[in-house]
């Protein structure tokens, strides 16, 4: 099959484009189409790949207003040309399934989420740095965006969801069913590591849905050490909120990860993702998780065995969970079988088998 991949956008890298690396190099003949791309923030595997951006790549001060573009990016990719392509392979969480399929051709979307800002905008909206005339104009130009969206999403020949969670919100907004197929860990990378220097870590964008503030909170009245790696639009904000415990580490590339979570008693992982890799990097180092019982995390965390979880998100909640984690002994081997069902290979082989059996 002649297969094409399409990526919402490729100006940061996290859980999405790892997604984006195992597809091609399960498909490595096939073109990436996205709407921008940054190349200075992509590791150098993106720098081998045949990456075709839309117009958007040209418009002034894209790479750091690219919300502001919000309007753009359902022609973006609906003006692509992808004739001669049997395979559309979207990725996505918003706008790369508007795409336009060739006549004949089958479009799969692998869906991280039903989109977030337009489904689920009072949330997002309230723990986003948005304000002034574009936040005031923007629910107009959301409920414009939910009809294009859904229209987009009838033009899905068949959903293949992260999660449990998403086949969900798939099922209930885009009226579509799905095929779970959870993302890949590179497990391999990493390997089980029994001791640890007492402190916690958290591996995330700083931005506002992620609830490192609630993480910040509940540590600073536990005493704990807590170490934060990533960057993001609200770390001013996370700084002024920590006590001296809660150390900043910014972005730091992947050897010093792994190193830090080999070191770390436990990963935390206070918000709501749609899937989330790090806990299962972290068990993949046989260290255990705290997380919201919500989302993804109830399909990678075991309760008692890989991690505990909390039920609201409150600090109260998190310093039970911190506690009842520091009253059970954990087997990091046990810790790291687990991770081993989310390996790169598993995700490669469903893939493949699911594109197989398309009626092409």
């Amino acid at each position: 099959m002649k297969l094409a991949i399409i990526h919402d956008y490729l100006n940061q890298y996290g859980g999405a484009e790892r997604v984006v690396e195992a597809m091609h190099e399960l498909f490595p003949e096939a073109p990436v189409y996205t709407s921008v791309y940054d190349r200075k923030k992509m590791p150098a595997s993106f720098s081998k790949m045949d990456i075709r951006v839309s117009f958007m790549q040209k418009l002034p001060l894209i790479r750091s207003q690219s919300k502001k573009y919000l309007m753009f990016y359902p022609r973006a990719f609906q003006n692509f040309d992808l004739s001669g392509f049997d395979v559309i392979l979207s990725s996505s969480s918003s706008f790369a399934k508007f795409v336009r399929k060739p006549s004949g051709a089958f479009h799969v979307c692998y869906c991280y989420t039903p989109t977030r800002f337009l489904w689920y905008y009072d949330e997002y909206i309230s723990r986003e740095n948005i304000g002034g005339l574009y936040k005031a104009v923007l629910p107009r130009l959301i409920e414009k965006l939910k009809g294009q969206d859904l229209a987009a999403a009838a033009g899905v020949d068949r959903y293949i969801a992260i999660s449990n969670a998403v086949a969900g919100r798939i099922r209930d907004i885009y009226q579509a069913e799905s095929e779970v197929i959870f993302p890949p860990v590179d497990a391999s990378n990493y390997s089980a590591a029994s001791s640890n220097d007492g402190s916690y870590l958290i591996i995330s964008r700083l931005r506002g849905y992620k609830r490192i503030d609630l993480a910040i909170k509940a540590f600073n009245a536990a005493g704990r050490t807590l170490r934060i790696i990533g960057d993001g639009e609200i770390m001013g904000s996370l700084k002024k909120l920590a006590g001296k415990n809660i150390v900043f580490l910014g972005s730091l590339g992947e050897a010093d990860k792994r190193a830090y979570l080999a070191k770390c008693k436990a990963l935390v992982f206070p918000g709501e993702e749609d899937f989330g890799i790090t806990p299962l990097e972290a068990q993949a180092c046989g260290k255990p998780v705290i997380a919201y019982r919500a989302g993804g995390a109830i399909d990678t965390v075991i309760e008692g065995t890989t991690g505990v979880f909390f039920n609201q998100q409150t600090e109260e909640e998190v310093l039970a969970a911190i506690k009842k984690l520091e009253g059970i002994k954990w087997n990091a081997e046990v810790i790291r079988r687990h991770s081993l069902m989310f390996d790169k290979a598993f995700f490669k082989q469903k893939l493949k088998d699911f594109l197989s059996k398309l009626p092409l």
